[in-house]
């Protein structure tokens, strides 16, 4: 099934996605740095790279909105899809408590339940993004409809 939000021909969820993963696992990682090395500075990249994760996240999850209800109703996809949803929408809530705890804490140094909630929304996201692998490679969701080894460019025109 053809995305239904693309840009030159490529679905458009599938290329803003990474921005988030990346920030947020970035995140996590300037985190767990900062504890074993105690380098302040690391805590706040983890701060802001976290603020940048959620806010391109919604961003993602405008187009990846657009894309499943462009899925058909009482398919497999249709809940692989909504189970995607829902474990992304908990991977920014988990993200979003850990930016608060650690909001009003000078130098905005995480703590072990502000660690804990990213921790879990890094390991949730993992999930979520086995599901979204499922969606395009199993179930065909945001694949063109004349895809193959030999297919003209996108920038062609629409597949034949």
């Amino acid at each position: 099934m053809e995305a239904k939000a693309k840009l030159l021909g490529h679905p458009i969820h599938q290329m803003v996605i990474v921005l988030p993963l990346g920030l947020l696992i970035a995140a996590w990682v300037a985190d767990l740095a900062f504890y074993f090395t105690g380098i302040a500075v690391l805590a706040e990249v983890a701060y802001w790279n976290t603020i940048g994760g959620i806010a391109t996240g919604l961003f993602a999850a405008i187009f990846g909105f657009i894309d499943w209800l462009g899925i058909p109703v009482n398919t497999r996809a249709k809940s692989v899809g909504a189970w995607h949803a829902s474990f992304n929408v908990l991977v920014l809530l988990l993200f979003a408590a850990s930016l608060v705890i650690r909001n009003s804490i000078s130098g905005h140094l995480p703590n072990t339940l502000s660690f804990s909630c990213a921790t879990g929304g890094l390991l949730l996201g993992g999930v979520s993004g086995w599901l979204g692998g499922e969606l395009v490679n199993r179930l065909g969701i945001g694949v063109s409809p004349g895809a193959d080894v030999n297919a003209r460019s996108s920038l062609s025109g629409p597949a034949q």
